[in-house]
């Protein structure tokens, strides 16, 4: 009943089984694969399928979607209960093994890598009440100086450029300024926008990084000052970096040394929005005097990306958070989701190293 061929189910077994080991040699898994191996899948994807101009992620629906209807044709063609349950077990389990073993294959030994804050020789410290202020003090100004080389007045800042010219933007900007954390990413990923408009947001998501065709995908209805940094975010896991918070720190790293204005911009204000989010956590009159002290732009590019925010809200916010953090810790990430709220404390070590 269970005969025929298991391939795929066993290299998927395979790939679980050099996970094993991945685990418990982080050094060797960054030395073998995430510099040697995975760069050389980075460079291929980005100068074959990555050249389409549009998400090759519809290309993987529209073939699972083609598999599972040749599946139902030749399991109706089978004889017998014990022969099409045979055949149906063999084929789920090669599906699966599958989809692990490519997975694991094409990205996901990275999340055993070593990681990034280490190489950098960073340690991340949650901030006292000080520290914290200090840090909203001096993103608040330097967001403000920004914000004056896009625009003098104090309107929301709601339309920025085309999304092509943006993503050769965000891209060359990688290129650039990635020597300044010392990493040795190469390749030219692609951030795409995924349409229909808003159903990446229904579901939870804002961007994500899709290991089985190379891509990441942003939501088309993102607001304009979110999209800069998103599509580095995105850029950074598709260069390897798996940790939620250590792709927001490069993300934002990037951004901050970039010569645009709106890429500088873009990434001051996500960080100041982080660094809000901790301080409303830890006093909410602190927070209230603090939102005060904002220039009246600011406020109102704030105000702007939350009522972006609001106008599409996820069909199961919490379903989507708790499905996320589970992946994000089956895969070694400790913190799950909470890895997002990371970026203050590893930017604050980050602007402490620089200044000694």
């Amino acid at each position: 009943m269970l005969k025929g061929n298991w391939t795929w189910t066993i290299l998927g077994l395979i790939s679980l089984l050099v996970r094993h080991f991945a685990v418990q040699y982080p050094e060797k898994t960054e030395e073998i694969y995430s510099r040697s191996f995975f760069p050389g899948i980075r460079n291929v994807i980005d100068k074959t399928i990555s050249q389409l101009p549009f998400a090759t992620v519809y290309i993987f629906v529209a073939s699972v979607f083609a598999l599972a209807v040749y599946f139902v044709y030749r399991l109706a063609k089978v004889q017998g209960w014990k022969q099409k349950l045979g055949y149906a077990i063999r084929n789920l389990f090669n599906s699966a093994g599958a989809l692990v073993f490519l997975f694991l294959f094409l990205w996901g030994y990275n999340y055993q890598r070593v990681p990034i804050f280490q190489q950098l020789d960073l340690k991340p410290l949650a901030l006292n009440e000080t520290q914290l202020i200090q840090e909203l003090e001096l993103t608040r100004n330097i967001s403000n100086q920004l914000r004056y080389n896009i625009t003098v007045d104090t309107l929301a800042i709601e339309e920025i450029m085309d999304f092509p010219e943006l993503e050769k933007l965000v891209r060359s900007n990688m290129r650039e300024n990635l020597y300044l954390l010392g990493l040795n990413f190469t390749g030219e990923p692609r951030t795409k926008q995924f349409y229909p408009a808003g159903f990446m947001r229904k579901m939870g998501i804002l961007g994500i990084y899709f290991p089985y065709t190379g891509e990441s995908y942003i939501d088309p209805t993102l607001h304009p000052l979110e999209k800069p940094f998103t599509i580095a975010h995105e850029m950074a896991h598709s260069y390897g970096v798996t940790d939620e918070g250590e792709a927001n720190f490069i993300a934002w790293v990037i951004c901050s040394n970039s010569d645009d204005a709106l890429l500088q911009y873009s990434g001051q204000l996500r960080l100041l929005r982080y660094q809000m989010n901790d301080l409303y956590r830890m006093s909410k009159e602190l927070y209230s005097h603090f939102y005060k002290t904002l220039p009246a732009g600011i406020r109102n590019d704030l105000q702007s990306i939350q009522r972006a925010q609001q106008a599409i809200k996820p069909i199961n916010q919490e379903l989507s958070r708790k499905s996320n953090d589970l992946f994000l810790k089956t895969q070694g990430v400790k913190a799950g989701v909470n890895s997002y709220q990371q970026l203050p404390m590893l930017a604050f070590a980050w602007r402490n190293r620089l200044k000694e």
